[in-house]
């Protein structure tokens, strides 16, 4: 029997919700939100990133971004630079006092997420979810293989927590 469009969105609905559930738990003891766990973790590749690519990164939209950037600046984590490729954009860099922060934090979640990791089939359900993910975005792939150099890139959270990086 063909699984309905309503069972797969329950399940994965369920899924997401029980993951950030479990990492908000080891968040809520830093006094951190998901939502700064996910732009903490994109800043943490020393590249410096706009406005926009942190908003999709952390789920939010954009006045909810600007919001939270505000308080993660004000507790030392994160600054502002002019871009200097585009004197018109912004990009957020991590302090060192944020890459501090974001360190403890991914130790912890990852020190939580642990059994769950080892509970589940590793590469096997990153490629799924990438694969399934370009299908939603009308990119889909063949059925033998997961996305090409063109293919969705997963950041850091997507790919898994708790995985060595």
């Amino acid at each position: 029997m063909a699984r309905q469009p309503q069972q797969l969105l329950f399940l994965l609905t369920r899924a997401e919700r029980l993951a950030v559930r479990r990492v908000q738990s080891v968040l809520d003891e830093f006094d951190c939100s998901v939502e700064a766990w996910r732009v903490l973790d994109l800043l943490s590749d020393g590249q410096g990133h706009n406005m926009t690519a942190l908003a999709d990164h952390a789920f939010l939209p954009a006045p909810s971004l600007t919001k939270l950037v505000d308080q993660l600046v004000d507790q030392n984590w994160v600054y502002r630079r002019v871009d200097p490729a585009d004197r018109r954009r912004v990009l957020a860099h991590l302090t060192p006092r944020g890459m501090q922060r974001w360190q403890l934090l991914v130790r912890e979640v990852r020190a939580e997420w642990g059994d769950l990791e080892r509970s589940l089939p590793g590469e096997e359900l990153d490629e799924l979810l990438a694969r399934l993910a370009e299908a939603l975005e009308g990119r889909g792939t063949s059925a033998r293989g997961a996305a090409g150099p063109g293919g969705v890139t997963p950041g850091r959270a997507e790919r898994g927590v708790g995985r060595a990086r």
